[in-house]
């Protein structure tokens, strides 16, 4: 599996147990100069702006650890372009990230969300 077909894999996977979890999905792969939110939810009053990472196997450590310092600037950055280009958001926001982890024959063997992951 190729590393973008990996992904577009994880963020299915994340958006679907978003879902589960009660998260209403408003936008995925939002793009601006700055680059990509790979999903844009609601829930409870907070707009979520999530990050989904996936990994198959640990050998380059877990999704979650995956996500820089420049990337988490990066992502404040954009949710702060998505919010200043619309009118109708939630109160409240934050970023969360969604780790995915693909075990033998791409089976899920974890996937987790981590609220607040970006502050």
């Amino acid at each position: 599996m190729k590393r973008k077909e990996l992904g577009a894999l994880g963020e299915k996977i994340a958006a679907e147990h978003l879902t589960r979890l009660g998260y209403v999905i408003r936008e995925r792969n939002f793009r601006s100069q700055e680059g990509e939110i790979d999903i844009i939810a609601e829930k409870d009053d907070f707009l979520v702006f999530v990050e989904v990472r996936t990994r198959r196997g640990s050998s380059f450590g877990t999704p979650e650890e995956s996500v820089t310092a420049r990337k988490k600037e990066r992502l404040i950055t954009l949710a702060q372009a998505y919010m200043e280009s619309r009118d109708d958001l939630p109160p409240w926001w934050r970023i969360d990230v969604v780790a995915v982890e693909l075990g033998p024959k791409g089976r899920v063997s974890r996937v987790e969300l981590i609220e607040n992951a970006v502050d």
